[in-house]
């Protein structure tokens, strides 16, 4: 009988595919997606699949100086930009990460012990497992601020799946945020 030796690239063991955080104390802000997209884990680089407008977005909207690439996303700490998601052990789209992996007491734990100015989610579909209701139930732009938490933006996906629902304004919004 042959041992199976594990492939690097087999997305079944998740682990494996983690996409680190980049987190650290005092962050101006901190964007978090429900998971690593099945691209990303594999690439390791957060919002890596080419039809993301991630790093457009964030460009376009004034976040960033320039237009950075997803395998420079460790280099966007030294502007202050940190990046984690809700699931760090599944990989894929939104509606394909099951709910067990979602870590909102984890994310929140991170939250307190970096204490970022801003916290941007990247979906209505993160934001609403963050809170705990709907999608439907959730705004773009600006939240109401809970005490517990700096100031908590949600964004329109930059997911290709997601063009439907894409407007930059939102991104704009947190940019002159983070800017004042």
């Amino acid at each position: 009988m042959r041992a199976t030796t594990p492939r690097i690239n087999d997305l079944s063991d998740s682990k494996l595919h983690r996409l680190p955080d980049q987190l650290r104390p005092d962050l101006r802000l901190v964007f978090v997606g429900t998971a690593a997209s099945t691209r990303s884990a594999e690439l390791g680089h957060y919002y890596a699949h080419p039809g993301n407008r991630f790093w457009r977005a964030i460009h376009e909207a004034g976040i960033t100086p320039r237009r950075y690439q997803p395998s420079e996303f460790a280099s966007l700490i030294d502007l202050g930009i940190g990046f984690t998601d809700l699931c760090k052990t599944g990989a894929g789209m939104d509606h394909q990460i099951a709910a067990e992996p979602i870590d909102v007491p984890g994310f929140r734990a991170k939250m307190e012990t970096y204490r970022p100015r801003t916290i941007a989610f990247t979906s209505k579909k993160a934001a609403s497992l963050f809170y705990g209701k709907p999608s439907s139930g959730i705004v773009l732009g600006r939240q109401k601020r809970e005490a517990s938490l700096p100031e908590v933006f949600v964004l329109p996906s930059p997911s290709g799946a997601a063009s439907g629902h894409w407007t930059i304004e939102p991104w704009r919004e947190l940019a002159a945020w983070i800017a004042a």
